[in-house]
């Protein structure tokens, strides 16, 4: 199974940027952990601050992966170009946030990836991701 995991911006400074919310962990420690407790899943890996680039990369997997996890940070509550190509590709799309957004500012509780996600996982740190990953392994 290859599972691409894509991360907007932002996200290049996990484990120094807003520990209090985003955890101390880097993602890169994290996808390693992720590596070893699901040895049958060939992971990739992308992170980007840039939305054009993000969109190509979801054109680019998007027909020969099994499933992508996103967290596309802020691009979530902000970009339709993002959740055009989601909808444009034929691999499902786990849409997910380390923090609970809806317990954040009022601009991130909403999702223009939502409508066009297979599902949402939110709220539990890192642990978000393996969630994710989870769902396409049933």
């Amino acid at each position: 199974m290859k599972i691409c995991i894509i991360n907007g911006p932002n996200l290049n400074l996990l484990g120094t940027r807003e520990p209090s919310v985003y955890g101390k962990s880097s993602f890169e420690i994290y996808l390693e952990e992720l590596k070893s407790n699901f040895p049958e899943v060939e992971f990739s890996y992308f992170q980007s601050n840039v939305e054009g680039e993000l969109i190509n990369k979801l054109h680019e997997i998007g027909f020969s992966s099994d499933g992508i996890v996103m967290n596309a940070g802020a691009y979530t509550h902000t970009s339709i170009g993002i959740a055009d190509a989601v909808k444009a590709i034929s691999t499902p799309v786990i849409e997910v946030h380390i923090s609970n957004t809806h317990s954040r500012e009022s601009f991130r509780h909403n999702s223009y990836l939502a409508p066009v996600a297979k599902g949402i996982i939110i709220g539990f740190g890192m642990d978000s991701y393996r969630l994710g990953v989870q769902s396409f392994l049933k």
